[in-house]
């Protein structure tokens, strides 16, 4: 079976694409059914982040296009629109990929550690869906034990960085003093609470965190002495925002021009930061046109993370070091199966060579004759049965000058030369 993982990146594509191509939470396990019920692969897994969608696919090598265009045609794309994005990784290229993206040495932020939890959990309900087989499921458990030791053996984890901790960094170049500010947080994911946290360990005077679940914002809230609203409140509440960071799963934007605009009559034109870290996009590309609001998007951390990335370098060149011989590894284990096969069929030809001839020998010991005997004729049988062929064989390479199939055949039944 061929191996493929294809897909857009923060690398290749710019925010407005990746948003077209990212799938939605509550619909991947139908798009999992869909690609590989006719979609071309037979066993998959999507990866679906703000900075990455990849499908890892294992298929028939002939299916390769067939997928890609199942991609495109379940995001409502033509393949002329996506294909300068596209990049597409064949079996070996494939697994070191996975390798990498799992050990954070594809991220914004060299060596972050959230996307090998993303990882995980796009392995989970892949698996879960039905969707991963033995080449998928033997890969992603690979890639979670290479992302383990490359974090133990390497420094690369040092002074652990994320978007969220570049987000809060983004925010103090604009607030000297976070303690004065009123900050924003719209959703309850992982990256709004890794974002709060990072807030609360640089004192945020106030913290407001808006969800569409007020239970959920609660929960969120309570963990940082943070105030939690609906997000149908959150209209009414913007105005007392200095900072606002959204990220939801939200397919249409959650915040709008018109809505800002209020607000900053409201705080008689005081400055809002507001960045918006989420894919597909929550806040309409139209604020960034006001005066006194300072957007960005999650494109724009790539300039506050770059700083980050000299310290992390030296590791990272122990990482790939790593990663190639474990890119080796698994690519020995899959080249294996292709033994498979015909272990599976020399086993069976001598399971039934040996329930023939032990046949034999019971209906011998029940018409009287000496166990003895009968023992020593079906070790014979056996013998000459397991030799026959092969020993033809041999001949005839003999005969034919075949010193490969000897030299083989020496390998094979451990002779020695002698």
């Amino acid at each position: 079976m061929h191996l493929l993982a294809f897909g857009i990146n923060h690398h290749t594509a710019p925010v407005d694409i990746r948003e077209k191509a990212a799938f939605a939470s509550d619909k991947l396990i139908g798009a999992l059914h869909d690609v590989t019920a006719g979609g071309g692969a037979n066993e998959a897994a999507i990866v679906s982040t703000c900075n990455r969608t990849e499908l890892y696919c294992g298929l028939d090598p002939a299916h390769e296009d067939h997928v890609i265009d199942w991609f495109c045609h379940y995001h409502h794309l033509n393949r002329s629109d996506i294909h300068p994005y596209l990049y597409r990784h064949p079996d070996q290229a494939a697994v070191k990929h996975a390798f990498r993206v799992a050990a954070g040495l594809d991220s914004m932020i060299l060596g972050e550690p959230q996307i090998l939890g993303q990882m995980k959990e796009a392995f989970a309900t892949a698996h879960k869906a039905g969707a991963t087989g033995k080449i998928l499921n033997r890969l992603f458990q690979q890639t979670f034990t290479v992302a383990k030791q490359v974090r133990t053996d390497t420094a690369i984890g040092a002074s652990a960085v994320s978007v969220a901790s570049a987000a809060v960094r983004l925010a103090r170049q604009i607030f000297s003093k976070l303690s004065e500010q009123t900050v924003l947080l719209i959703g309850a994911g992982d990256m709004i609470e890794l974002c709060a946290r990072h807030l609360k360990d640089q004192g945020i005077g106030h913290m407001i965190v808006a969800n569409r679940t007020l239970e959920r914002a609660q929960q969120v809230a309570a963990v940082f002495g943070a105030e939690a609203i609906s997000l149908a409140e959150m209209p009414t509440r913007l105005a007392d925002a200095d900072i606002v960071i959204s990220s939801t799963a939200s397919q249409l934007p959650i915040l709008g021009k018109g809505a800002v605009e209020s607000a900053l009559k409201a705080r008689k034109h005081r400055p809002m930061f507001m960045l918006d870290i989420a894919v597909p996009r929550d806040i309409e590309t139209e604020v960034g046109e006001l005066n006194d609001v300072y957007l960005y998007t999650i494109d724009d951390l790539k300039e506050v993370v770059q700083e980050n990335m000299e310290s992390r370098q030296e590791a990272a060149r122990e990482a790939e070091k790593i990663i190639d011989t474990q890119v080796v590894d698994f690519m020995q284990w899959v080249k294996s199966l292709d033994a498979v096969p015909t272990i599976r069929a020399l086993r069976e030809s001598a399971d039934a060579l040996r329930e023939t001839e032990v046949e034999r020998a019971r209906q011998r010991l029940a018409h009287g004759e000496d166990p003895a005997k009968v023992i020593e004729q079906l070790a014979r049988a056996l013998t000459n049965k397991f030799t026959h062929t092969p020993t033809d064989v041999l001949r005839k390479a003999d005969h034919e000058g075949n010193k490969a199939l000897l030299d083989a055949a020496r390998r094979l039944f451990d002779l020695n030369e002698d």
